[in-house]
């Protein structure tokens, strides 16, 4: 059987088969598909870095209320001379 004796039998499929290959030769946007993926790529990236900056800062400050809390005096971070 040839195609054309197949959309005759199956005109239902047929339409289906024809909107399948329009679809499949068209191109889609793909700068957009790709901005949308770089987009929340950054975003995580971004809220990755919050989050260490700010898990960094409550360690910080979590050691500063530890020494307090002992009953140190001398709590500040002492800096190494270069």
């Amino acid at each position: 059987m040839y195609a054309t004796d197949l959309r005759q039998l199956y005109p239902t499929c047929a339409l289906a088969a024809r909107d399948v290959e329009v679809e499949a030769t068209t191109d889609p946007e793909d700068g957009g598909s790709r901005r949308g993926a770089i987009a929340g790529l950054l975003i995580a990236a971004i809220m990755l870095a919050a989050g260490l900056w700010l898990a960094d800062d409550l360690t910080a400050a979590s050691k500063m209320q530890d020494c307090l809390m002992s009953g140190r005096t001398n709590c500040n971070v002492i800096q190494p001379a270069q």
